[in-house]
């Protein structure tokens, strides 16, 4: 598994359709961050810009790879292994990008004391809940289980829309609770959103198989 995470991590790095996801997160923490903004609001809004992103990233693994190049790949490690992988590289890109807005975040934002560690632990916490849920959309709007780019695009955007604004959504749960003020680690809400996006990859993956 190493070596095809190395492999689609390679392969999303060379096409540059990283830039895209990547740039956006940045635009967004740009203009919604402003140095010494309370820390706790800054850290939730900047995970809630996960969900789109970590779809978009986890989406950009799954169609990077020529057809071709996807079943030599499939033919040599499975076709699940092939297709784990590349969920693996979106979301860890996802939660990387993440991790490097939190930590901007707690840098320029506005100390709160003894709060600060409590709030930091609650953004990472939040960073996850909001990047599995995004890889959990990105998922079930990829192939192969959607296909067509015009279709997928539209249901990751809707889906991603979905998963901040429903009542009980993981990701609408971590974030509120940061963007309300508290700094409590959202246990629960993780969870759910590991459980969300354990069963939308398995079930990408065994689509996958079949189609293989």
């Amino acid at each position: 598994m190493t070596a095809l995470l190395r492999y689609q991590g390679a392969l999303l790095l060379r096409s540059q359709r990283w830039l895209a996801p990547v740039l956006l997160y940045a635009a967004f923490l740009a203009v919604g961050f402003r140095p010494g903004d309370p820390v706790p609001d800054s850290l939730g809004y900047s995970a809630a810009a996960l969900v789109p992103v970590t779809a978009w990233l986890v989406r950009t693994c799954l169609s990077v790879e020529p057809d071709a190049a996807r079943d030599c790949a499939a033919a040599a490690a499975g076709p699940v292994r092939v297709h784990a992988a590349a969920l693996l590289t979106g979301l860890g890109w996802g939660a990387g990008a993440g991790g490097l807005g939190a930590v901007a975040v707690l840098l320029l934002g506005a100390r709160e004391g003894p709060r600060l560690p409590a709030a930091a632990l609650a953004g990472a916490a939040s960073v996850l809940v909001c990047a599995l849920t995004g890889a959990a959309v990105g998922a079930l709007c990829a192939r192969p289980l959607l296909r067509a780019p015009g279709y997928a695009v539209a249901a990751a955007g809707l889906g991603s829309l979905l998963a901040l604004v429903t009542a009980g959504s993981p990701a609408r749960v971590a974030v509120s609770g940061l963007v309300g003020g508290s700094v409590a680690l959202p246990l629960g809400a993780l969870a759910v959103a590991a459980a969300l996006a354990c069963a939308a990859g398995a079930a990408a993956c065994l689509a996958a198989a079949r189609r293989g």
